[in-house]
């Protein structure tokens, strides 16, 4: 049954199955790439998160949501497609006050919801995993004028490959716990290309950074991008 499964369910339920969900204390910074204390923190959402509205699409086990709510104040929601992410999330940092978990797909959670964001982030999350065509205008649709959105995803020059030429899906794999690899579909752009994306659906790019990790070869890992709602 599990090898019909989403590989991100099955990605979470060995996880949940190898580490026990339990309080967590709250990590000290933001992260954004595959080394921790590398890259910027969470500053490049805006100046001042004190009490702002911040989504995250794809919130996994909560990290980054739990510090923007305690180190900041802001008031947090965290969307997941998985379950079994959302319980474990709620395990680590349900205690915490401004800070809501939420099962479902990134796309329909916007698409039910009228509430408006200062700011919305994904790191390794739904952005490059849902199509930018569907999902950046219905997260245009939820920033106010101004705001942010900042997403990091998997470099598409990592391991020596290369972006996508054209806006189709590539074929990817979801490495899990056990070293089992599972297809997945990505989305592989280069930042010209996000670029393109981003201003079909109203956001303008600020910033394109790119960060290496030397655990995983010479190649960047992380592509790091910043859009503001024109």
């Amino acid at each position: 049954m599990l090898a019909q499964a989403s590989p991100w369910y099955v990605h979470a339920l060995q996880r949940t199955t190898a580490t026990p969900a339990e309080p967590l204390s709250v990590p000290a910074r933001m992260e954004w790439t595959t080394r921790p204390g590398s890259g910027p923190g969470a500053e490049i959402l805006a100046p001042d998160l004190r009490r702002k509205r911040l989504l995250e699409l794809g919130c996994g086990p909560g990290h980054n949501a739990a510090h923007l709510a305690t180190r900041y104040g802001a008031h947090v929601t965290g969307v997941d497609l998985v379950g079994l992410q959302v319980r474990r999330a709620r395990s680590h940092y349900g205690r915490l006050n401004n800070l809501t978990f939420v099962a479902g797909h990134a796309l329909h959670y916007l698409q039910a919801s009228d509430e408006r964001f200062d700011a919305i982030y994904s790191v390794f999350g739904a952005i490059g995993l849902v199509a930018p065509e569907l999902l950046l205008p219905a997260i245009a649709q939820h920033l106010k004028p101004g705001c942010t959105l900042a997403f990091s995803v998997p470099h598409p020059q990592r391991g020596g490959k290369h972006p996508s030429a054209d806006d189709r899906p590539s074929r990817d794999y979801v490495t899990l716990p056990d070293r089992t690899r599972l297809p997945i579909a990505r989305w592989e752009f280069d930042a010209v290309r996000w670029e393109k994306h981003l201003g079909r659906a109203g956001l303008w790019l600020a910033s394109a950074q790119e960060f290496h990790d030397a655990r995983h070869g010479l190649w960047p890992t992380t592509l790091l991008i910043t859009a503001r709602k024109l």
